[in-house]
């Protein structure tokens, strides 16, 4: 009994053998040292191998005198040894340790750093990231000019880093820094840190040049009329794709640092005299508040400075189009994009505007207001009809034509499964089918969905597993989901659609009547960034001429009210000039008679 008890309290109590051949084992508490319960004798130290006492006798030295101790501590001061401070100091071979232990050199490989003599004279050296720098400016133009002979012709004494910032440098984009915090993130980020001999500061050279991927098509927001432009991961990029539409000084760009570890950026973007300066704020106040080590583009952000997280609805609204973009920011909203992704969000954001894509103000405006309609029905499609399916065929019976309830009983006759056995098994193959055609390649993604749909639905009704007319609806519902242009809406409107069939199958319409007004009250409950999210009908607000219908261009002089701008109006009175102007020609022609 007792070699049981001792071999079970071995076993829960194990521990991991020390590995005396690596050289090194991992130190235990003194707890661990007496046992676990603290109870056990104290296990002996063991003895020091003899190469430690003879390291030991190698390294001891003998006292010195107080003129050989002087010496020494004066020999020591002349090392290159850094001082810890983040003032960058004017000898060079500080700087150049300093820079050495930040970057973890020799481990860290990808670090270059260059040293060189400025005009033949002056030391220096040059410190980058490989791979982040344009490698052809840096060989053929920097390089070349600071190591001619003439490079220093002209200078008188002073400040060196001065001098070559006027004189020398053929590049477009030159700043200096004194510390050594900064200069590191400017290297990080893909500029040349240039460290001269007895200078205090630094001169950051911006010849940025790493890989990125060209403009392209959108792939999530295809328009058939509009622009064809899509945002890239490099955030200078798509700040550019903007200013091309916006070609306006007022047009301010912010640039933030989020991520403790990563240290990425983003930008916020508003337009200066039109956004509400509160807005701006707050927008900035959420990002600065950000304490993560690793932000990876606009959905993490999005994910901290929500003011619901909780809440189905997305409350920032997401696009990749530069065009669209630029239309929130002519309408008075914060626009913030993140380096990364190749998408932009802005805020704050209504339920109504999610329904609106770039190509509502491509088309006219009778079109556009049809598109909108579709949208809508897609969505009362993809989040009522499974549960109002269940509701009827349930509880509500008599409100459906003889003919049609006599053929759905029929069909159901060799369904072994109940109503809402068989909605759940067609909802849930539906969306493995959505979601697999996504992760497969995109060459057989399209096939597999419609394919999929089409071999299960039909399998499924010769099997007997599901009647006819769910298939049909299940159709609808996923057409109705497809019809939906926000991504995150569309998410939300999958997941609301599984409440309302609970809802259905438990209560009827009384239950679907129930879940509607709880995600109205949510919905109207909620604010994104100050702003109620079914503003302007509630709270019921100056309505704009451009929220579910979109009526004709010319009669929408004033920004949403709901937005609260500094600029109320964007149009003027008249818009149309030409109607009122004579016609030049037909007056010519009547002088002539």
């Amino acid at each position: 009994m007792a070699g049981f008890l001792k071999s079970a309290g071995s076993f829960l109590l194990y521990k991991e053998p020390k590995n005396t051949e690596l050289g090194f084992e991992l130190l235990e508490t003194a707890q661990e040292k007496t046992g676990q319960d603290g109870d056990g004798p104290p296990t002996p130290q063991k003895p020091l191998p003899p190469q430690a006492h003879t390291q030991k006798k190698k390294t001891s030295k003998a006292p010195l005198s107080v003129p050989e101790w002087n010496e020494s501590r004066k020999a020591e001061s002349e090392y290159c040894v850094p001082s810890g401070s983040d003032d960058v100091s004017g000898k060079l071979c500080v700087s150049l340790e300093t820079i050495k232990q930040k970057f973890l050199i020799p481990k860290n490989q990808d670090i270059v750093i260059r040293e060189f003599k400025i005009g033949r004279k002056l030391e220096a050296f040059i410190a980058y990231v490989d791979g982040m720098v344009d490698k052809q400016i840096l060989n053929l133009s920097l390089f070349p000019s600071v190591m001619d002979k003439a490079a220093l012709d002209g200078f008188e004494g002073g400040s060196a880093a001065d001098y070559l910032t006027d004189n020398v440098l053929p590049v477009h984009s030159v700043s200096k820094s004194g510390k050594y915090s900064d200069i590191v993130m400017q290297i990080l980020n893909g500029s040349c840190a240039l460290f001269i001999e007895n200078c205090n500061e630094c001169v950051i050279i911006e010849i940025k040049g790493f890989e990125k991927r060209n403009v392209q098509q959108t792939l999530t927001e295809n328009v058939v009329k509009g622009s064809q432009e899509g945002f890239t991961e490099d955030l200078r990029t798509n700040i550019t794709l903007v200013r091309r539409i916006i070609r306006n000084e007022n047009l301010v760009t912010e640039i933030m640092p989020v991520g403790n570890t990563n240290h990425s950026s983003c930008a916020v973007i508003y337009l200066d005299g039109v956004a509400n300066p509160a807005v701006v704020g707050e927008v900035k106040k959420r990002i600065q508040s950000i304490d993560t080590d690793f932000i990876m583009g606009d959905c993490m952000i999005e994910q901290f400075i929500e003011d619901n997280p909780f809440m189905l609805f997305p409350q920032i609204l997401s696009t990749e189009r530069p065009d669209r973009t630029a239309s929130f920011l002519m309408e008075g909203q914060v626009v913030i994009i993140a380096n990364g992704t190749p998408f932009a969000m802005a805020v704050p954001v209504t339920f109504f505007g999610l329904f609106h894509t770039s190509e509502d103000i491509a088309v006219r405006w009778p079109l556009g207001s049809f598109l909108r309609l579709i949208r809508l029905v897609g969505l009362f499609c993809a989040t009522w009809l499974p549960g109002l399916y269940i509701a009827i065929t349930l509880f509500h019976n008599e409100m459906l034509p003889t003919e049609l309830l006599h053929s759905i009983a029929v069909s159901k006759e060799s369904v072994p499964f109940p109503t809402v056995v068989e909605v759940l098994i067609m909802e849930i193959s539906f969306e493995l089918i959505r979601e697999g055609g996504i992760r497969v390649p995109t060459a057989i993604g399209q096939t597999l969905g419609i394919v999929g749909a089409l071999i299960l639905g039909q399998a499924a009704v010769s099997a007997g597993l599901v009647s006819p007319l769910l298939v049909i609806v299940v159709a609808m519902t996923g057409l109705g989901s497809f019809a939906i242009p926000n991504y995150t809406l569309g998410l939300a409107v999958r997941l609301e659609r599984f409440l309302f069939i609970f809802a259905g199958a438990f209560l009827g319409f009384y239950g679907i009547s129930l879940m509607i007004a709880l995600l109205s009250y949510v919905a109207c409950s909620m604010k994104s960034f100050g702003v109620p999210f079914f503003s302007p009908i509630a709270p019921k607000t100056k309505m704009n001429r451009d929220v579910i219908l979109r009526l004709p261009i010319w009669t929408q002089k004033n920004r949403p009210d709901e937005f609260n701008t500094l600029n109320r109006k964007r149009q003027g009175n008249n818009q149309k000039l030409w109607i009122d102007q004579p016609k030049k020609g037909n007056q010519g022609e009547g002088g002539g008679q």
